[in-house]
């Protein structure tokens, strides 16, 4: 079965966006392991928010080396967006409700893992759910202040065990998480 995979970029506080919706603090100047994570999957979850700001995205012409490649390797995923008022956007597959069923449906088609690019809602449903097979959480040497907490409105409590962490020069400390299985 296909792994939904949560790698999002977080400040120290626990923020996903700046008090004014900004990114301009998350770091693009290494691979930071999203490459792998890029090769490992075939399609990507979007809330509606995030598909406004990222689905049609283009780097910038001064944009570093690593943002080109990491926006380049999204383009060719199937793209699925979830949303309650869209009703239709071309070229990508649209889920307006039923999330927990349609998720399980497509984790269970044949293909690569899953790319949860969230937004913070859409992270919250798939927390709440058990959705998420994988956190992946680059955690940036950042206090924003304010701004999008990474985890809202989370039902109940969720275990998770440390796979794996990497620490690189720059500060950015990669945590891998994994549900524990519930007895």
């Amino acid at each position: 079965m296909r792994k939904v995979i949560l790698d999002v970029a977080v400040s120290l506080d626990g923020y996903i966006e700046g008090p004014n919706g900004e990114y301009d603090w998350c770091f693009m100047d290494q691979d930071y392991g999203i490459i792998d994570v890029m090769n490992r999957i075939d399609s990507i979850f979007y809330g509606r928010k995030s598909w406004e700001v990222f689905g049609n995205y283009a780097p910038a012409s001064n944009a570093t080396v690593m943002e080109k490649k990491f926006f380049d390797l999204m383009m060719d995923k199937k793209k699925y967006v979830f949303s309650r008022t869209l009703k239709y956007l071309k070229g990508v597959a649209l889920i307006n409700n039923n999330v927990e069923e349609e998720v399980n449906k497509i984790k269970h088609h044949q293909g690569k893992d899953i790319y949860l690019f969230g937004g913070a809602s859409l992270i919250t449903t798939f927390v709440n759910s058990d959705l998420i097979d994988e956190y992946q959480l680059a955690v940036h040497p950042i206090i924003l202040g304010a701004g999008k907490s990474l985890f809202i409105n989370i039902k109940e409590r969720k275990k998770l065990r440390l796979v794996d962490s990497k620490a690189y020069s720059t500060g950015l400390v990669m945590l891998s998480y994994k549900p524990e299985i519930k007895k």
